[in-house]
Order: structure tokens, then C-alpha cells, then sequence
């Protein structure tokens, strides 16, 4: 046993080691910044978003459904922290980051991985550009070197005290956060692999270090620096009163942390050729919410632009990110004091071009111009986030999404008229007007295309009573194309079927299978249709219906509609003939 453990290991440090060592590093070097950054922009202290960076990077790395996921602090949640951090304290966001972690796993438990899949592109690009707007008026501020500027959640007060605010302006502020904004957008012309907003933060710390050490607030005189010890932990205090004043919050934490991770993972597939398990991914990314509060950590999701650097930078597999914990741990155990010469002014291009990035500004125009009830959807999202707040945002832009969903699946039910044709093959007919040649006095056949849901229910029975403009025997309804009923359809159904009945008209039903069929089981209205009145093929029900039809008609009827209908003229005739 001891043998074939290590065989693997031996075959990992021999031929995965050194590929994920250089990812892992350099994840580890683009991750420590960014951790620092998003952590000071949501109000809290950067050693918070360290500690959560090794926290949800390993954690999620080991127990999460993508194989190589970043997870870490991201942009996204800067909006939701800052609010609650400004609303009800740092102590209550480590409350409110426990309670996402355990609804994030109640998701993936639940299944709830692939339904996220369903949100809408529209509002997905509705929050991120909502949230890209929120972080880079946020970083105004720290970018001019304004003094006097209180935070604010809402963006109309923070643009109104920024203006109010400009005469404060500090020119070494400003001078120092372009000369950092001029490194992170050269840099990758000139040093391609070098990570631009860590090189961007050397440099503008360095000459602020040299030349005006006194002028520009620094992370040092903001925060007291970053202390180098491990962080202690700490036991959340959770009461019921929290729970009911932090759930709203912790539910918008999970929603978003759930989607972040997901499109991430959906990238990181698409990159490296992977599958993901959605609802494993979910799990792990509760357990790293769950763990990271217990020692001062923030939430965390998975990281699109962190996951994409680990996959180009060659990591073969999931332990190149737990190397990059590891790099981030061993960092701040070893220059945790210089981080705090670092000044403020430094870190607001990096969140500013990271704010730029994540807008996804060509696809917002895109859908913008569109002119549709996406284009609806996206504004709302948007102008939400930007002017109310993202919980707001994230409840209404789900509702949407919802009546998104139900209307596009409404318009794909559609009901239509089948015939034969002169092959004797059933075509359904795209104008609804069957013609004359084509149809049976008797019988009359109908396709169901679509699932019937709330959404499609209504206009499902109203195309159906439309369509019987006069009265035949039996009418066959073919379901096979039927792929959901919920308890809606069903009782349209039931009422189509009660109304036939009612002017004497059989109901055939064929090709019902699966969901379907269990639930008019369990709801009973397959007992009451009755189990000799479902087929498992149209021509099946054909031959059924041609035994229950009055065959004197046929006998008098010319069209041959069915192949059946001359062996019923035949039948009927014969029948005439012996009577006489």
C-alpha cells in the first residue's frame, strides 16, 4: 500500500511539480496585490483580504468541482461589503460571510448549480457593469488624494462629496497613481509574463519611498500596517436577531459568489478542455466562506482573471493553487511590514483597471442596441446597482430573469395540426389551416411542441380550443415532444380534456413519457383519462381510433385521409351488403 501511494507522488514531482510550481507563483504574485485592494475597498483592513486569499484558494482548490479555479476576494463583492461593513460593522460581515458559506452549500447539496447556469447574460452584465461603475467612483478618491471624504454606499452621495471634496486634491497623490497606472499598462508590452499591477505598486511605492515619503497616505498610516504573525481565530457571534438583520446580505453574498464561480468555471473549460461539477464547486466555495470569517477573512468566489493566468501559465493540476496559498502565506509572514509603505494612491489604478475590465462595456452597447426586453432587463440591473444598491439589484435582477425565462419558454409551446400527407407521413401543418383534402370529419390530430409550465399553460389551452373550429370523434393529442408538467399545465389540461368531454369528444393521448407521465399519475388525471387511452406511438392511437369511429361515415367518404380509411369503407360496405 505504502508502494502505490508512492508511485503517484513520484510520478506528480516528476512530471506535474515543476509546471504547477511556476503557475502557483505566479498566481501567488498577481493574487497578493489584488488581495490588498479589494480588501481596503470594501472597508476593511488588507491583511483581511490576505488572509482570505490563502484561506479560499486552498480550501476551494481541494474541495471545489473545477480543477483549476482561483478563488480569492474579487471585485464583485466590493459593492455588498462596503455596505455592510458601513451599515452594520467588520464584526457582522464575518456573520454575514458564515451565513453565505452555508447557503452556498444548502445550493450545491440542493443541485442548484446548474439552475444558475439559467440566469440571463443580460443581467450578469447588468451587475458587473453596475459593480465596475460603483468600484471606480470608489477609487477617486484614494487616486487624487481627496481628504475630508467620508464613505458613502450610495454612488450619488459619493460623486456629490467627491465634488465637494476637489479642492483637497493632492498632487503627489496623483502623481504617484499615474505613475503606477503608466507601469500596469506598459508593462505588458515590454515584459509580457510580468504581472503589471504588482511591477505598477514597486514602482510608484519606490519613488514616493525616495522622493516624498511624507506626502501620501500609505497602508502604514491607514490601517497601522499589516501585522506578519498568523491570523487568530475568531468565532463569528451568530444569534437568531443577526441571522433575520444579516440574511438579506448573506443571501445577495451567496447569489453572486455562486455566479461569479460558476463563469469562471465555465471559462476554465473552455480554456483548458476541463469539465466542471457545478454543484461540487458550490460546496467548496461554502466551506472557503465558511472557514476564511473564522480568522478575519472576507467572502470569496472564484476569480475569472486570476483562474484564466493560472491555466496560460501551464498549471497541470489543482495543487498549483494550493502552491499559490502557500506563496501568499509565506509572503506575508516575510514582507508583511514593507506592504505597508504601499501608498493608497497605488492601489487605485490597479482597482480601476480591474473595474474597467470586468465592465464588459462592448457587450453591454451590444445588448443596449438590441432594443429587446433584454435590453429592459440589463438597464434595470445596471441602474440598480449603480444608484440603489446591489441587494436590490441582485433581487430584482433574479425576477427578471424569472419572467426572462418563463416568456422565452412561453413563445417555444406551440400547438399545431398534424396530417398525412400523400406518403402517408404525419407532417405538422405551420399554418394552423389544415386543408380540406387533408382532414377527417372524425378525427383530429394535434402536436404539442414545448413543456407545460405556468408560463405556457394559458396560451396551450387557449391554441387548443382555438384550433377545434368543428366537431370530431376523437381528437389525439401527440406529447412526445412534451418534456415537462407542472401542476399548471396539468390543470389546463385536465380542463381541455373536461370540455371535450363535454361535446362528446374522445381525448387519445401518445408518446407521453417521463416527467410528464408521472405527474398526470400522481395528480390522478391519468386514471381519468384512462390507461387504454395512451399509446406509445400516433399510428398506434390511429388504429385505436379508427375502431371507435361511426364507419358509416367513412363508407361515404372519399378524401382517404388515413391508410385505415379504405379498410373501413370496405368494412362498412359489407356490412350494408349483409344487411340487406
Amino acid at each position: 500500500m505504502n508502494r502505490a501511494i508512492r508511485i503517484p507522488i513520484k510520478r506528480y514531482l516528476t512530471r506535474c511539480f515543476k509546471k504547477d510550481l511556476v503557475s502557483g507563483l505566479t498566481v501567488g504574485v498577481v493574487s497578493l496585490p489584488l488581495a490588498m485592494a479589494f480588501a481596503i475597498a470594501s472597508g476593511v483592513k488588507p491583511e483581511y483580504g490576505i488572509y482570505t486569499t490563502i484561506i479560499a484558494a486552498c480550501l476551494v482548490a481541494l474541495l471545489g468541482g473545477t480543477k483549476f479555479q482561483v478563488s480569492g476576494p474579487t471585485g464583485a463583492f466590493i459593492p455588498i461589503l462596503l455596505s455592510i461593513v458601513l451599515t452594520y460593522g467588520y464584526e457582522n460581515l464575518l456573520v454575514a460571510g458564515f451565513l453565505s458559506g452555508l447557503l452556498l452549500i444548502a445550493m450545491g447539496l440542493l443541485g442548484m448549480g446548474s439552475l444558475i447556469k439559467f440566469i440571463p447574460r443580460s443581467v450578469t452584465i447588468g451587475f458587473t457593469a453596475g459593480i465596475a461603475v460603483t468600484i471606480f467612483t470608489g477609487q477617486i478618491v484614494n487616486f487624487l488624494g481627496l481628504s475630508g471624504v467620508e464613505r458613502h454606499e450610495s454612488f450619488i452621495a459619493i460623486m456629490r462629496d467627491i465634488g465637494a471634496h476637489l479642492y483637497t486634491t493632492n498632487i503627489y497623490s496623483v502623481i504617484t497613481a499615474s505613475i503606477c497606472l503608466a507601469v500596469i499598462l506598459i508593462t505588458p508590452r515590454f515584459f509580457p509574463r510580468l504581472p503589471g499591477a504588482l511591477i505598477g505598486i514597486l514602482v510608484s511605492t519606490t519613488v514616493t519611498t525616495i522622493f516624498y515619503p511624507q506626502e501620501v497616505t500609505t497602508i502604514a498610516s491607514a490601517f497601522g500596517g499589516i501585522p506578519s504573525g498568523l491570523p487568530q481565530l475568531v468565532i463569528p457571534e451568530v444569534s437568531i436577531d443577526k441571522i433575520e438583520q444579516l440574511f438579506q446580505p448573506a443571501l445577495t453574498i451567496a447569489i453572486l459568489g455562486a455566479i461569479e464561480s460558476l463563469l469562471s468555471a465555465v471559462v476554465a473549460d473552455g480554456m483548458a478542455g476541463t469539465q466542471h461539477n457545478s454543484n461540487k464547486e458550490l460546496i467548496g466555495q461554502g466551506i472557503a466562506n465558511l472557514v476564511s470569517p473564522l480568522f478575519g477573512g472576507i467572502p470569496a468566489t472564484g476569480a475569472i482573471a486570476r483562474t484564466a493566468t493560472n491555466i496560460k501559465t501551464g498549471a497541470a493540476t489543482r495543487y498549483s493553487v494550493v502552491i499559490s496559498g502557500i506563496f501568499v502565506f509565506f509572503t506575508l509572514l516575510l514582507l508583511a511590514p514593507y506592504a505597508g509603505l504601499i501608498p493608497l494612491s497605488s492601489m487605485a489604478p490597479v482597482l480601476m483597471l480591474v473595474s474597467y475590465n470586468m465592465s464588459e462595456h462592448q457587450a453591454f452597447a451590444d445588448i443596449v442596441k438590441v432594443r429587446t426586453f433584454s435590453s429592459v432587463v440589463l438597464l434595470i440591473s445596471f441602474v440598480l446597482t449603480v444608484f440603489v444598491n446591489l441587494t436590490i439589484a441582485v433581487e430584482v435582477g433574479l425576477l427578471l430573469a424569472m419572467m426572462l425565462f418563463v416568456k422565452r419558454m412561453s413563445e417555444i409551446t406551440a400547438v399545431k395540426p398534424v396530417v398525412f400527407d400523400r406518403s402517408s407521413n404525419l407532417i405538422e401543418v405551420v399554418d394552423d389551416e389544415v386543408p380540406e383534402e387533408y382532414s377527417c370529419p372524425q378525427i383530429s390530430i394535434y402536436s404539442i411542441d414545448g413543456p407545460l409550465f405556468f408560463g405556457a399553460a394559458q396560451m396551450f389551452s387557449q391554441s387548443v380550443m382555438k384550433m377545434i373550429n368543428y366537431e370530431p370523434s376523437i381528437i389525439i393529442l401527440r406529447m412526445s415532444k412534451v418534456s415537462i408538467i407542472d401542476i399548471t399545465g396539468e390543470n389546463h389540461l385536465r380542463k381541455i380534456i373536461e370540455r371535450l368531454r363535454m361535446r362528446k369528444i374522445t381525448v387519445l393521448i401518445a408518446g407521453l413519457q417521463g416527467q410528464p407521465k408521472k405527474k398526470l399519475e400522481t395528480t390522478g388525471l391519468y386514471d381519468d383519462i384512462g390507461e387504454d387511452h395512451f399509446f406509445p406511438h400516433t399510428v398506434n392511437a390511429i388504429d385505436y381510433a379508427m375502431k371507435q369511429i361511426d364507419t358509416r361515415h367513412c363508407s361515404r367518404c372519399q378524401k382517404d385521409v388515413f391508410q385505415q380509411c379504405v379498410l373501413a369503407g370496405k368494412i362498412q360496405h359489407n356490412a350494408d351488403r349483409s344487411s340487406k
